[in-house]
């Protein structure tokens, strides 16, 4: 059996192969399953375009776009940029430019306004908060972990799946949208 060329057609609703068998251009030969075995001739054509059934936070129960989902990249560097920017001002006034002065300033900003307000002043202004992966309370003892883990920048720069820091995960926190 010669064949002389693969046609799509769309038969109830979804796109099955088709395929016109010898010369005789009036007769196809529909594979749906029972007559041809072979999976090369069984695969169905796609009807729509395929969307990601996974995205940041699926694995966590967050939703893909909205409030309360996974704070994507942009948003978290712009508010980085932000809050160190804050941080390298004020070590510009008082201290010098000390380059210790300006971690400490940027330290003490991110614990106090995330055990005050979950989220530091970029996180606040870029549509973000900081919150426990367990639900509840922040507590005390997670800003100052996150803070001193994030200050030490390797674990800040490996993420999971999920799009979180390591710094996150090993408090149990995720940054989400507001």
């Amino acid at each position: 059996m010669a064949l002389s060329g693969m046609v799509a057609e769309r038969s109830r609703g979804a796109a099955t192969l088709s395929v016109r068998v010898g010369g005789f251009p009036g007769i196809t030969q529909m594979f749906r399953g029972g007559y041809a075995s072979t999976d090369r001739y069984n695969r169905r054509m796609p009807t729509e375009p395929e969307t990601s059934a996974d995205w940041p936070g699926k694995r966590l129960g967050l939703p893909p776009s909205g409030p309360r989902s996974i704070a994507r990249p942009g948003r978290r560097f712009a508010a980085l940029a932000v809050d160190w920017l804050a941080a390298v001002l004020v070590s510009i006034a008082f201290f010098k430019y000390d380059s210790w002065a300006t971690l400490a300033i940027f330290a003490v900003v991110q614990i106090v306004f995330l055990l005050v307000v979950n989220g530091s002043p970029g996180h606040l202004l870029f549509g973000m908060r900081l919150v426990p992966v367990a639900g509840g309370y922040l507590g005390a003892w997670r800003p100052f972990v996150r803070t001193i883990l994030l200050c030490l920048v390797i674990p800040a720069v490996i993420w999971d799946r999920d799009q979180r820091g390591m710094h996150d995960r090993l408090v149990g926190t995720v940054l989400v949208r507001r």
